[in-house]
């Protein structure tokens, strides 16, 4: 009887262990099936890998589908017909497929589904990147005049998200306008500068530069070269210094203007060059082989285009070289001697001025004290005479 009570409590004990073994492995794998996936970025036009995994599966099938809820693969079976989409590895334990050749479109939710009861999801979002098209300068159709306003505009389509645009003035950035459209799922993106141009433009590079996380660090930009047409401008440049008998002289005529002044036109006194002989017009220079005294006068260059017409002068004036070298009066030291007696003369004035002025009305004759009090000439005189002998008087000798 003990001993069958005692079978009776092994069984039980090794069904309770067998019992709660199978509960704890249940309760593992349940936790264990479950489906890990990730979001995927990719250019449009690339190829992306959708890759859901499970850690542990009890030989329960994986299905990919796309956000329209279209089953893609279930298990290694292919399930929708499109041949951009590619099993790359399926097992238990993994299920990744491909999509090739990316297209906007194909950006949303894809859901990987693990057939367990109940079953078991995990969702991957794919973001599409529109790549933006390449830019396109517009506003230069003809070459603009000075002081004309210009617009340019910068456009790039397709871009997603949104792309940016920069625009630079040869190497300086400028600021531009921009405006942003939303055509179906990408983006269409302009920029303007708007532009009084002057002669300082001509030939100015302005790029417009498209920025995008599609593109890396490789933006995608576009320049053009702006063209301003402006009248002339004349300046004439000599050679030498001091023209003398007998040098060659040249005269350089610098004209600038678009389209570029071409002839130039010399002209002596308001007419003709009066000797072509020695008077030749090389291009923009006109040079004077043996320069001598009836060359004197006024020069004049006039350069032109369809804009208008400027114009420059020189005033000839030829040396006598001999009168050059002539040895003449030291002016400079002639004037320094002249400075210093103009100086000292009037330091002299100044100091007698002021000694007589300390000075006036302190001396009195003696005659000029006796006739203070006198009523007339004679009685003057008298007293001037009593003065003096009595200023004999006060003498006073020393042996």
């Amino acid at each position: 009887f003990l001993w069958m009570h005692a079978a009776l409590f092994i069984n039980l004990s090794l069904s309770l262990s067998l019992s709660l073994s199978l509960l704890v492995c249940l309760s593992a794998g349940s936790q264990a099936q479950f489906p890990i996936t990730q979001n995927v970025t990719v250019v449009e036009g690339s190829t992306a890998n959708m890759t859901c995994r499970v850690d542990y599966n009890d030989n329960t099938s994986l299905q990919w589908s796309n956000p329209a809820q279209q089953t893609l693969f279930f298990g290694d079976k292919k399930a929708l017909r499109d041949n951009r989409i590619e099993l790359v590895r399926a097992s238990w334990k993994e299920l990744t497929i491909s999509i090739n050749d990316v297209t906007l479109s194909d950006e949303g939710q894809y859901t990987c589904s693990l057939f367990t009861m109940p079953v078991k999801t995990s969702k991957a979002f794919l973001t599409v990147l529109g790549v933006p098209a390449k830019p396109e300068i517009t506003g230069l159709s003809r070459p603009a005049q000075e002081g004309e306003d210009v617009t340019l505009t910068c456009t790039t389509s397709g871009s997603k998200p949104a792309a940016d645009i920069r625009w630079f003035r040869n190497d300086k950035e400028v600021q531009g306008q921009k405006e942003i459209n939303a055509t179906g799922r990408s983006f269409t993106v302009r920029s303007t500068i708007h532009l009084k141009v002057d002669r300082t433009d001509d030939g100015a590079a302005y790029t417009c530069v498209v920025e995008h996380i599609a593109l890396g660090s490789l933006p995608h930009q576009v320049t053009e070269v702006l063209e301003v047409h402006y009248p002339p401008q004349v300046q004439i440049v000599r050679s030498v210094i001091v023209p003398q008998e007998g040098q060659y002289f040249k005269l350089e005529c610098v004209s600038k203007g678009n389209p570029l002044p071409e002839p130039v036109f010399w002209t002596k006194d308001g007419g003709e060059l009066p000797d072509v002989e020695r008077m030749i017009v090389e291009g923009r220079d006109l040079i004077i082989t043996t320069l001598n005294k009836t060359d004197n006068g006024t020069y004049r260059c006039e350069a032109s285009n369809h804009l208008g017409t400027n114009r420059d002068e020189f005033t000839l004036y030829v040396y006598d070289p001999n009168a050059l070298t002539q040895p003449g009066p030291d002016h400079a030291l002639i004037g320094g001697v002249v400075a210093v007696v103009v100086f000292i003369t009037l330091c002299f004035i100044i100091v007698l001025g002021r000694y007589l002025a300390r000075h006036k009305g302190t001396y009195l004759t003696n005659e000029a004290k006796g006739a203070e009090d006198a009523p007339d000439a004679d009685t003057a005189i008298i007293n001037a005479e009593g003065n003096h002998a009595h200023a004999e008087e006060k003498k006073e000798y020393f042996i």
